[in-house]
């Protein structure tokens, strides 16, 4: 189910922004490189409010980490490249590979996200729903907890 589900999403949700000229924002927080692919407001809603879905493009070069962040609401992503580690709330980390995907939910912590591989960079595809009136779709965490280095 996960490698029917997953591909399937992706294509219609690229058929459904194919018409929208691409964002071309790109922000670096500690060793993630994080570029915008689209934004779009969607008619469902998440929690009875208004929704928007927003793909990302994420890179981390080898032996690097983001800082600890939440989504505003669930994502789901995909490895486009290399390995990734990830470890959320209080459960234990999990390395995942190319070609595998993942659901985040809502408001978890991303207490390690991070690049485990000495020499090839890792990169992801995230579409993170959320509310339209969200500042920010990937909130640093205050009071920074290990990130995994």
């Amino acid at each position: 189910m996960k490698n029917v589900f997953f591909p399937v999403m992706l294509g219609s949700l690229l058929v459904g922004v194919a018409g929208m000229a691409f964002a071309h924002f790109h922000d670096e927080r500690d060793g993630e490189s994080v570029r915008v692919i689209s934004a779009q407001d969607i008619q469902e809603k998440l929690d009875g409010r208004e929704a928007a879905v927003t793909a990302v493009e994420v890179t981390i070069e080898a032996g690097q980490a983001g800082v600890p962040h939440r989504h505003p609401g669930p994502g789901l992503v995909y490895v486009l490249e290399g390995t990734y580690e990830l470890g959320i709330d209080d459960q234990p980390t999990k390395l995942y590979k190319a070609g595998e995907t993942f659901y985040e939910p809502t408001g978890c912590l991303h207490r390690v996200s991070r690049n485990p591989s000495a020499t090839g960079r890792t990169r992801l595809i995230a579409f993170v729903l959320h509310p339209r009136e969200a500042k920010e779709i990937a909130v640093p965490e205050k009071s920074a907890p290990d990130h995994g280095k």
